[in-house]
């Protein structure tokens, strides 16, 4: 089996899809390994590194994709459209892994089934136990949320702990964390080893233990309502608008003594939720800092700017794009391990084929298009070719 390692082409994306270590283990298997020249140079794999660990090297996309029987990537395959046609490149009858954002992208995905190629969307692994070591969401927004504080420590203009001089006392600064996920998480953890004093907000009470166990300070809106938040995946439900009215209060008040909010709020298939207004913007400090981790979405805060960082009502927002590819090597080392961990349960021990288990939960929970049909439930039912 040919596996190859394409070199990402879309903007702000600084990863890739295999790691020296993965790609030694895949080789141990008995698959034959191409990477791309330089595909691994933006996070720091070299490609003496990759034939060190027994890859061969490709000058050219079409000598890459010429015999590949599985392709391994970050980004989606790049349309027509996009500038360099991969999909056309790649043959009938190849599994391309990589994150597809097939719930948003539908037609996109119809594109992947009409040129014949076996899709799986890695965002969509299942979230259960079986499945945590091939989680990409959780390993890239892990990484996410610690950058995001990072970015923001080096943006505002003073200091995070308290300190302690002859010349006075250097107050703590006031970190607020919208939502508590994986992002959240590490960023109140993050934050707290920096010394701020940290607050978080998020709809799911299974969150307020977790958060507390950090040392952040848990913002309660509407216990009653927290209680059936969260869905059977771990993700947090959109919530009514009785308790939209609560949390904009609520959030309007730790907004105004925040000094840096960072915001990680995000519904699977979904536009990311408005949780800072303009409004809320107006009524904080001079000097403070908005990291919006969901601005490719849409944004948390309706005045953040994808790819950029703006300065709006004397506040400063932050909207990087690709936050995970901002640590780029360690990125690319977790997310081709999430990889490595879910091909290598499909490679047949004796033909060394992909050999996907069609009744595996984690096959049906991933696989989009099989067979030039689009197959996931969720797609399919809605008309995908």
């Amino acid at each position: 089996m040919k596996i190859a390692i394409p070199k990402e082409r879309r903007a702000f994306e600084t990863r890739v899809a295999a790691s020296p270590d993965t790609v030694k283990k895949f080789v141990g298997l008995g698959c034959e390994v191409l990477v791309e020249k330089d595909a691994g140079l933006a996070a720091s794999f070299t490609d003496e590194a990759f034939v060190a660990a027994g890859a061969s090297i490709a000058k050219t996309p079409a000598a890459l994709y010429k015999d590949a029987d599985v392709v391994l990537k970050v980004q989606r395959p790049m349309a027509a459209e996009d500038g360099a046609d991969e999909i056309a490149q790649i043959k009938k009858g190849t599994a391309v892994f990589s994150m597809l954002q097939a719930l948003t992208s539908k037609d996109y995905v119809g594109k992947l089934a009409e040129a014949g190629i076996d899709a799986f969307a890695m965002e969509l692994m299942p979230r259960i136990s079986r499945a945590q070591s091939m989680d990409v969401l959780s390993s890239q927004s892990n990484l996410a949320g610690y950058k995001a504080v990072i970015d923001a420590a080096a943006e505002y203009n003073r200091a995070l702990p308290m300190m302690m001089t002859a010349a006075g006392t250097v107050p703590p600064a006031r970190v607020l964390v919208m939502g508590a996920g994986v992002a959240g998480l590490q960023a109140i953890a993050t934050a707290k080893r920096l010394g701020a004093v940290v607050y978080a907000f998020d709809v799911r009470a299974a969150a307020k233990e977790q958060v507390e166990s950090l040392g952040g300070k848990f913002v309660i809106v509407d216990e009653e309502a927290m209680k059936n938040a969260e869905t059977k995946g771990g993700y947090a439900k959109e919530m009514g608008d009785d308790y939209k009215k609560k949390q904009a209060q609520a959030t309007a008040e730790q907004a105004a003594k925040a000094d840096i909010i960072i915001c990680t709020a995000l519904i699977p298939g979904r536009p990311a939720p408005v949780l800072i207004t303009e409004e809320m913007v107006k009524g904080m400090k001079p000097g403070s800092v908005i990291v919006d981790l969901a601005v490719e979405m849409g944004g948390n805060c309706p005045l953040s700017e994808y790819g950029k960082i703006v300065t709006k009502h004397g506040v400063i927002l932050m909207g990087h794009a690709n936050v995970p590819g901002r640590v780029a090597s360690d990125a690319s080392m977790l997310y081709a391990k999430n990889i490595w961990n879910f091909v290598s349960t499909m490679i047949d021990k004796e033909t060394k084929a992909l050999k996907p288990n069609l009744e595996d939960e984690l096959v049906q929970g991933t696989l989009v298009c099989r067979d030039g049909k689009v197959v996931h439930p969720a797609l399919a039912a809605e008309g995908g070719k």
